[in-house]
């Protein structure tokens, strides 16, 4: 019909005359130089791309270029695009867009390799299995976190701080639960434990230390060894139960906060990084983190179960 050509030439002589009129300049982020990704305009009516907004709105929350307060935008966590200057660029410049977008997923797929350079959370211990609740309020972090999310692994490593080192050489991978993001901008991120990792080499990227690992793994075991194994996992597991109900202050304390002790497993080979409950005692067990990061490097279950009973029974003995 007439009226389809009509529209089908009216568009492509709007496209010439945007063509004419635009250049690629005027379709530039004022803060990365680039052509706009994912373009955002702020109530100020400035527009950047959405992940350079976000990282001048870590340090503080003004826009970058009128410094007008957008503490209320941040509160509502939603940025949505710029949709007619979209179209526009995929109008006039469809080919330096799909270069930019090519682009920016080499840079994703970068940050989604979960054994070389890795994001490193430098701060606490964290075991397998058992959750880490985290206050996230550095700009450098911040940063770190989204990046976990937009690139879809939802992971990062955690380490505690070494003497002499930037952090220690053994980590556990952190994933996030729920992130909930407060008005300021700092946000509290639920994760939980999953894999032992080793570092083999240290690295940066924007402001946060990096690593390349290796995974740990249990060494498994047969047979007698198997049997031997199970019966020292029955009786150190009979003495975690006494101790949980030992009812001193201050265990019940530590039950109030980390739940009870999780269950016995049906097989303790199953997972590469042994028993839960046995991660579980070890972050409530009043141990220094130079001992705990001893026990968290051994691959072996019996010897870590060794260590346990031998601690437990210590505590035991001790009058309440």
């Amino acid at each position: 019909p007439l009226g389809n050509k009509e529209e089908i030439a009216a568009a492509k002589c709007t496209q010439a005359c945007l063509g004419e009129s635009l250049s690629i300049s005027d379709l530039e982020c004022s803060l990365c130089i680039r052509m706009f990704f994912e373009p955002v305009t702020t109530p100020c009516g400035h527009t950047f791309c959405k992940e350079c907004l976000e990282r001048c709105l870590d340090h503080r929350p003004n826009c970058p270029l009128c410094k007008q307060s957008l503490r209320e935008y941040l509160k509502a966590g939603r940025y949505s695009p710029t949709v007619l200057l979209q179209d526009i660029m995929l109008a006039t410049f469809p080919t330096q867009l799909a270069e930019r977008r090519e682009l920016h997923q080499a840079e994703m797929a970068e940050l989604s390799n979960l054994t070389k350079n890795i994001p490193i959370f430098v701060c606490t211990m964290s075991f397998p299995g058992i959750p880490c609740p985290l206050h996230v309020f550095e700009p450098r972090y911040r940063l770190m976190i989204r990046r976990c999310q937009e690139s879809g692994t939802r992971k990062f490593g955690m380490c505690i701080y070494e003497n002499g080192k930037s952090f220690a050489d053994y980590g556990c991978m952190l994933e996030i639960r729920q992130v909930e993001l407060l008005a300021d901008g700092r946000s509290l991120v639920d994760t939980i434990g999953r894999q032992r990792f080793r570092v083999l080499s240290r690295g940066h990227r924007d402001g946060y230390h990096t690593a390349d690992i290796e995974y740990l793994e249990d060494k498994k075991v047969s047979g007698e060894e198997l049997q031997e194994l199970q019966c020292l996992h029955e009786s150190t597991y009979r003495l975690a139960q006494r101790f949980c109900e030992h009812g001193d202050l201050t265990s019940r304390h530590i039950l109030m906060q980390h739940g009870p002790l999780p269950e016995k497993e049906e097989d303790i080979q199953a997972s590469a990084d042994g028993p839960t409950w046995c991660w579980w005692l070890i972050s409530i067990l009043p141990l220094d983190p130079s001992y705990q990061l001893n026990l968290f490097s051994c691959t072996s279950l019996r010897a870590r179960l060794s260590q346990l009973q031998h601690i437990l029974t210590a505590l035991l003995q001790q009058p309440p």
